[in-house]
């Protein structure tokens, strides 16, 4: 069993807390802007108790075996804050977190050969602070690394499918096909069943198009039925699900544009891909935050 430190207890750290406390016999530790008490991760077989110990002040923190990152991609620096008392002895960090640059991210704060991606695909909601609730399977991808056999053996006896892929790039990139149609329910203000009209279908299409040039561009092997696939994904959920974009900007936070539709614009920026649909969704997302947030490399040019 291992010491295992949560940086970030949203919806995603939620569960991934309450799927390790499935396991037994981890000390984990839940890293916090505000304490936290009590948390409940109320999955599809069974509700977990998460045992909390929880630190809300990094230099309180003890170090750690692993670290699992699970904050908003834009919050890399806080979250590195960290580091200092939680690796300390030499722990290894995980990057659950959207987007394709998990590495460039935090390649300011942490040794390359120390930092491990993950993708995540796990239905999840957080309606209350100390509670999450599953709504599905979930399901975990890393790179078929000795690192990653190590962090996916954390999770063993636990209801997750963990997959080391020998392919990590395509796996980042199909996700993030996946997530680039996110954008048109937070531009509408309305869940998966949106997806289901015709017009928007055929919008969710050419995104994904767009995405797939870009990935095939940086080695993702993606295949032509991968839009289809996607758009038929979407109209499969219940028709009141709500992704993490629609749910942060309902909520008024901060949008993960930058990571998910932003990237495919700068990724495509520079192989010379055109990828005007997802400008657009950056820019129209955008325009609904603070102007004191929003700040994207491609927009600087």
């Amino acid at each position: 069993m291992a010491r295992i430190a949560i940086v970030g207890v949203g919806a995603i750290g939620g569960a991934i807390a309450g799927l390790l406390e499935a396991v037994g016999g981890h000390q984990i530790t839940l890293c916090t802007r505000r304490p936290l008490h009590h948390l409940t991760v109320m999955m599809p077989s069974k509700v977990v108790r998460v045992n909390v110990h929880n630190r809300a002040v990094p230099e309180e923190a003890e170090p750690a075996e692993w670290v699992l990152v699970a904050t908003k991609a834009y919050d890399a620096e806080s979250a590195a804050r960290w580091f200092p008392n939680l690796c300390a002895q030499g722990a290894s960090v995980a990057v659950v977190q959207n987007g394709v640059e998990h590495r460039e991210r935090f390649a300011p704060y942490m040794e390359q050969e120390r930092l491990l991606p993950v993708v995540i695909d796990c239905p999840v909601e957080r309606p209350a602070d100390d509670e999450v609730r599953v709504r599905g399977a979930a399901r975990m991808r890393v790179e078929d690394t000795p690192l990653g056999r190590e962090f996916a053996a954390l999770f063993a006896r636990s209801p997750v499918e963990i997959e080391p892929v020998a392919d990590f790039i395509t796996a980042a990139w199909s996700k993030l096909c996946l997530n680039s149609v996110g954008a048109l329910n937070a531009l509408t203000l309305k869940p998966a069943g949106v997806l289901r009209d015709e017009a928007v279908g055929r919008l969710a299409v050419a995104i994904v198009a767009e995405s797939v040039a870009v990935g095939r561009a940086e080695g993702a092997h993606l295949s032509d039925s991968l839009a289809e696939e996607i758009l038929a994904f979407y109209r499969a959920q219940p028709p009141d699900a709500v992704n993490s974009l629609l749910a942060d900007r309902l909520a008024g936070r901060r949008l993960e544009t930058d990571a998910r539709n932003g990237a495919i614009v700068r990724k495509g920026e520079q192989h010379a891909i055109s990828t005007p649909l997802n400008r657009m969704a950056v820019t129209l997302l955008d325009a609904q935050q603070p102007a004191a947030v929003v700040r994207h490399e491609f927009q600087d040019r």
